[in-house]
């Protein structure tokens, strides 16, 4: 069925599939297979040299995570989308399909703590340097760019910063440069477009708000489509020049029968071909039911954690609360910009006993879960300075806006009244 003429929300249900033709199964099927038939030699020589799309191999593609990226891509606003074993592999790949040894890509300090190790050590070693910039000022990006920066990256919600990214400003600004703006929506999936405000490419960590369920981890790169490739044939050889690894193809002319995706084509065809990181069809199975809910669980998960801001703000034992409802200025602005559909589901605090008084709230939560994760339908909890940014050293960690008394809450869709008792008596028992 067409796309074009529905909302997102009536999109997370129906796009990418209708109804399977030989059954007329509704809920799309798990296809736990390896490999797929092929019609006779010349349908299997069409399908390896591009002239034909169709099922491979299930590290190249899958029926199931098809309808995945289908339904991603189409919520988005993008043309195509490659689903991966993780978000960290999303990342990983939306960066190495336009960065070689000896390239570099500009990036925000607001980051996830694992992506930060990923950019500041791994990819580093591998070759690609990353120049690290303060995202609040956009043109911060041009300035730390040279003839060999391939890309800028930001999060759109920074976790755990939670101060929103100008994305328009900085997309607009690497455009002409023939710079693409790469941005990490996963903490903000349909209250926040990138696309709209000139995003190349957005990646998703789906095991968070998207899979919403904590059973599934999960990754997709997203194309927008929107983004010349051809026209920057110096700044991008990855997608402009021969590529010995399939035939000396030339990405931009190979996809011209397809449609503007020789990004995503990329993807697939070189690194989650010759890499792996492939979601399992169980898993992508687990992620679609999640997204089928997304359109009603953002919307009480924002609703939520205003009040939570509003009950934390008037506590005695906080100095601080951090969430886009409570800042000022062009933060503000940004955040009222950029989050049409809600100021997200996640805020952080500082405690007046710092982290003393963060450990002891932490053991003293009931209904919360302890978890390295964010985006559950449960009330989740965490010290980042001690777990999800330990890696990085106490000026990398203030750059990203954690402190040793900060305490980072994504608020789940129980009761209100029952995340603000357990609570009040958890910052009770921290004094």
């Amino acid at each position: 069925m067409a796309n074009n003429n529905y909302r997102p929300e009536t999109l997370a249900l129906h796009a990418g599939w209708r109804a399977d033709p030989g059954t007329g199964s509704v809920a799309p099927p798990i296809f736990q297979t390896t490999s797929y038939q092929f019609r006779d030699t010349g349908h299997a020589a069409s399908l390896f040299a591009l002239q034909e799309l169709g099922n491979i191999y299930t590290r190249l593609g899958n029926p199931t995570t098809d309808i995945l990226e289908q339904r991603i891509a189409a919520i988005d606003g993008g043309v195509a989308a490659v689903a991966v074993a993780s978000g960290q592999a999303a990342s990983t790949y939306a960066v190495q399909n336009l960065a070689r040894a000896g390239d570099n890509i500009v990036s925000g300090t607001d980051l996830y703590g694992g992506t930060y190790n990923l950019f500041a050590n791994t990819l580093r070693d591998m070759g690609i340097e990353t120049r690290f910039v303060d995202p609040a000022d956009p043109d911060a990006f041009a300035r730390a760019s040279d003839e060999r920066t391939r890309a800028w990256y930001a999060e759109t919600l920074p976790n755990p910063k939670l101060v929103v990214c100008p994305i328009a400003e900085i997309a607009a600004a690497g455009r002409p440069l023939g710079i693409p703006l790469i941005v990490d929506n996963t903490s903000a999936p349909l209250i926040a477009r990138p696309f709209d405000h000139g995003a190349a490419i957005i990646v998703y960590s789906t095991t968070k708000y998207i899979g919403g369920h904590g059973t599934s981890i999960g990754g997709v790169v997203v194309d927008g489509g929107n983004f010349d490739w051809a026209s920057f044939p110096e700044r991008q050889p990855l997608l402009n020049t021969p590529d010995p690894s399939y035939h000396g193809a030339i990405w931009t002319e190979a996809a011209k029968p397809l449609g503007p995706v020789a990004y995503a084509l990329r993807v697939r065809t070189v690194l989650l071909r010759d890499l792996g990181a492939a979601l399992s069809p169980f898993n992508a199975f687990q992620i679609l039911q999640g997204l089928e809910t997304l359109p009603l669980r953002m919307p009480r998960h924002c609703e939520n954690t205003l009040k939570v801001v509003d009950f934390l703000s008037a506590r005695p034992e906080v100095v601080k609360v951090i969430h886009p409802s409570v800042q000022s200025g062009i933060q503000r602005e940004r955040a009222e910009r950029y989050l049409s559909g809600g100021l997200g589901g996640l805020l952080g605090f500082e405690l007046a006993g710092g982290r003393d008084a963060g450990e002891r709230f932490i053991n003293a939560l009931k209904l919360f879960y302890h978890v390295a994760n964010i985006g559950d339908a449960r009330s989740l909890a965490i010290h980042p300075a001690s777990t999800t940014h330990s890696q990085l050293n106490a000026e990398e960690q203030s750059a990203a806006g954690v402190s040793q008394g900060y305490v980072r809450l994504s608020i789940g869709l129980e009761h209100i009244d029952d995340i603000l008792a357990d609570l009040d008596q958890a910052l009770n028992a921290a004094g």
